[in-house]
């Protein structure tokens, strides 16, 4: 479903910044419900996290210049909807720079969506890197 993508999308440029610039946390607010989850999986256990939850470490890493840069994008997807929920199984391919090293990963996004009062908006997800 085409709104899925575009959410999606609208989250990775949130999260997405190059060198010397920074990232548009806020505007992941955006595209959640409210109370939304993300849940990081690589590794044990998964560490599940509200939406302020998983944007403060984010923030504290690039103010103090442990995150220079980061870009994460959608390499494939197929998305299911019945009613008034979906789901979008997404191919990921990231890669940055943490504590002045180069890293790079792929993985899988399981990403549920419902639709709301505003519209379609992302319930929950979860990810892995590939090993």
């Amino acid at each position: 479903m085409r709104e899925f993508e575009v959410l999606l999308a609208g989250f990775f440029r949130a999260v997405s910044f190059e060198a010397g610039t920074v990232p548009d946390y806020e505007a992941i607010r955006a595209v959640f419900a409210p109370r939304g989850l993300l849940i990081r999986a690589v590794g044990a256990p998964a560490e599940v996290s509200t939406v302020d939850e998983f944007i403060a470490p984010r923030v504290a890493q690039v103010r103090s210049g442990a995150l220079t840069a980061f870009a994460e994008s959608e390499i494939s997807g197929a998305s299911q909807v019945f009613g008034n929920v979906g789901q979008r199984w997404s191919r990921y391919d990231k890669r940055g720079v943490l504590d002045g090293a180069a890293f790079a990963a792929q993985g899988w996004i399981s990403t549920q969506f419902a639709r709301t009062g505003d519209g379609w908006r992302i319930t929950s997800m979860a990810w892995d890197d590939e090993r």
